[in-house]
């Protein structure tokens, strides 16, 4: 097994750091979501923290990892006797993002369970993670079947693994880590809601620290186990503080004034339900005992807020998570009593809470980090501070715009308030990734049917595995009440779920669009769409025509929020080259199609159907259309045509796509015109 990058030599990252051994402490924080840019030393953090968890008592033999002192009554390993266990080191579990349901909550002999009556069952992750840390590295992309049973196991603290009528039932309580890059999609809001704490993470700014950064892991890829042993001690006295703290924690009061500040802020910054005060609660708690105090004070409180409260403050994918920092210390000042009001320790308010600490760098939140050579990284802006800088980098201003392609350009509108658009699909039925917008032969869903199992046995059909063993009955030599069961009788059930598919945005950014009122209803109408496509688990893609050429403003991505910004900053203006941008949009779909050849395209064209520049303009388009219709590529047209004249040319357009045509006003989900759900492709020839 390899040696671990340690915990203590991670340069900066105080938060990220911070977060984690507040969890160390204590599990009922519940856990930690850490967002940033690649190569931030996420993982490393995360997978470091396991080697500074105290050792966990168990039941010898138990798979299940039973507390020797109060064993699960209900253990499938049980029953167990009270009495001494025997010591292991806590656990990392890591669940990969393509694992399946079986892998993550166990199997169930399904042939055992039928022919012998017996539940021969193998432990899954979230047994192996059971008072231990369990790992999702890319977290928003896991499948929504996986993040259900997570979500179900964080809520009851247990796992169950039912297979038609034959159950086991086993605890599961862990601290639940997750890491992600926010460019590649956002979470569900259920599963984000489950993570206590959430830090924001950026490479530093400062060159030397990168330096201590490079010499750090160029020293540990030389010599990993010398790298470890000269950063022991360090190791040795934040596992110690940890085992202190966790001992100190029930000592720890939390005042009526500390706890009228916790309400008073998540009031103050409107977020939902009670979970955040409850976790903000429990984190000013911890941060006190980290402190070695068993007083919580307003600095605590503050803390608690910066690492408890951005996650839950947004409304939509498109809201930048973050906390106003002069409004938190406003309301603490309001409702805080008298010494404990003060609130003014910056970001980093456990910078203040190991004052008694003789170690001048075991207070912060870096957690022991020894002093270096040149800037400490200790007191770095490498926290969730300095994350400002990464959305800077996308958002629109008329500094920060892309040069002009020719004249006539018009600067970027806003766009208009979203709507909750109808439901467009991709007719017939796909085998892409689970999602929800078109039908598919999925994993979960409604049963439709049987086949023969091609692999292990996933979905058992009972009625259909019954009937293929019955007619052998007396040839088996069946003379009990038992059913004889072969593995040649067993039947995998089909079934019938949503799929997710890649929406393919083609918007016309020309002069003929580039009335302001009429470009922001637009983006207005694309932003609708991008929401949806986000709740539906699609992959979206943005190509833009104007002047002269099609542009691939975004190529395909889970990330609807970078959609959003790039469209957001499009600029208007220019002649209408509508087959350009058909013919970029065709390469795209071509590519992808290639690299993921089960996810069907929806391809969304946002235009008043015109072309201009060049040669015979609309002959061309027309041409360029027929290319989708012959791949039968599913399509739709968003008509933008405004006026009491309407020329009906992104009709016209729809039919040469073999698609259909919308308006805007048609795209709204509390239209009273009809929308035909299933877009009209060429696959319709077949029938």
């Amino acid at each position: 097994m390899s040696t671990p990058f340690p915990f203590t030599a991670v340069v900066g990252q105080d938060d990220l750091r911070l977060a984690l051994l507040l969890n160390a402490v204590s599990p009922a924080v519940g856990g930690v979501l850490v967002r940033g840019e690649k190569g931030t030393a996420k993982s490393t953090a995360v997978r470091a923290l396991s080697a500074l968890m105290p050792e966990v008592d168990v039941v010898a033999g138990c798979r299940f990892s039973c507390a020797p002192a109060a064993p699960d009554p209900a253990c499938p390993d049980g029953p167990h006797e009270m009495g001494p266990g025997v010591q292991r080191p806590a656990r990392m579990v890591e669940l990969p993002v393509g694992a399946s349901e079986d892998r993550l909550v166990g199997a169930l002999d399904i042939e055992r369970a039928l022919a012998e009556g017996v539940k021969a069952f193998e432990p899954g992750l979230l047994a192996d993670a059971h008072r231990g840390i369990l790992y999702v590295d890319e977290v928003n992309l896991l499948h929504d079947h996986l993040v259900d049973l997570l979500l179900d196991a964080a809520a009851m603290g247990a796992s169950y693994v039912e297979r038609e009528g034959v159950s086991v039932r086993h605890a599961a309580r862990f601290l639940l880590v997750g890491t992600m890059n926010p460019e590649e999609g956002e979470l569900r809001p259920q599963l984000l809601d489950r993570f206590g704490l959430t830090v924001e993470v950026v490479a530093s700014r400062e060159p030397d620290q990168r330096v201590e950064v490079v010499r750090r892991r160029l020293a540990y890829d030389d010599d990993p186990d010398g790298f470890a042993a000269r950063w022991a001690d360090e190791e040795t006295a934040v596992r110690a503080r940890i085992v202190a703290a966790r001992k100190l924690l029930p000592s720890v009061v939390l005042g009526d004034g500390a706890l009228r500040q916790i309400a008073a802020t998540c009031a103050a910054f409107e977020v939902d339900g009670m979970r955040a005060d409850i976790v903000m609660a429990r984190t000013a708690t911890t941060l006190a005992a980290w402190a070695g105090r068993t007083e919580v004070l307003a600095e605590d409180v503050r803390q608690a807020a910066l690492l408890a409260l951005p996650h839950r403050r947004r409304r939509n994918p498109f809201d930048a998570p973050g906390l106003d920092e002069d409004k938190l210390d406003e309301t603490l000042e309001e409702f805080g009593s008298g010494e404990n009001s003060n609130g003014s320790g910056g970001s980093d308010g456990s910078d203040d809470s190991g004052d008694e600490d003789p170690d001048p760098d075991g207070p912060d939140g870096g957690g022991g980090q020894p002093p270096q050579d040149g800037p400490d990284n200790g007191n770095d802006d490498g926290s969730s501070e300095s994350s400002g800088e990464v959305p800077a980098q996308g958002e629109p201003s008329e500094s920060g715009q892309a040069p002009s392609p020719g004249a006539g350009e018009q600067a970027p509108v806003r766009a208009a308030e979203p709507f909750r658009t109808k439901v467009l699909s991709v007719p017939g039925l796909g085998e892409g990734a689970a999602g929800r917008r078109s039908r598919a032969r999925t994993e979960h869903g409604r049963t439709t049917g049987a086949r023969r199992p091609r692999g292990a046995l996933t979905k058992l059909h009972l009625a259909a595995t019954v009937q293929a063993a019955a007619p052998h009955q007396r040839a088996r030599g069946r003379s009990g009440p038992g059913l004889v069961v072969r593995r040649d009788d067993l039947r995998q059930a089909t079934r019938e779920g949503r799929e997710g598919n890649l929406v393919l945005f083609v918007v016309d950014a020309s002069g003929s669009m580039a009335a302001r009122q009429r470009m922001s209803a637009v983006k207005g109408a694309v932003l609708s769409l991008l929401l949806d496509a986000y709740q539906r688990r699609d992959k979206v893609g943005l190509v833009t025509f104007r002047g002269s050429t099609g542009e691939v403003a975004l190529p395909p991505t889970s990330s609807v929020d970078a959609a959003a910004v790039r469209l957001e900053s499009l600029p208007t203006g220019g002649r209408t080259p509508l087959a350009a941008g058909l013919l970029r949009a065709h390469d795209v779909l071509r590519v992808e199609r290639l690299r993921d050849p089960a996810r069907r395209a929806l391809m969304v064209v946002v235009t008043d159907g015109r072309a201009t520049g060049g040669p015979e303009p609309v002959t061309l388009a027309g041409r360029a259309a027929r290319l989708f219709a012959a791949d039968g590529v599913a399509s739709v047209v968003v008509d933008c045509e405004s006026g009491p004249v309407r020329l009906g040319l992104a009709g016209q357009l729809a039919g040469e796509l073999g698609g259909t045509a919308v308006t805007l006003d048609e795209l709204r989900a509390d239209s009273i015109a009809g929308l035909v759900r299933d877009v009209q492709g060429n696959s319709r020839r077949a029938a």
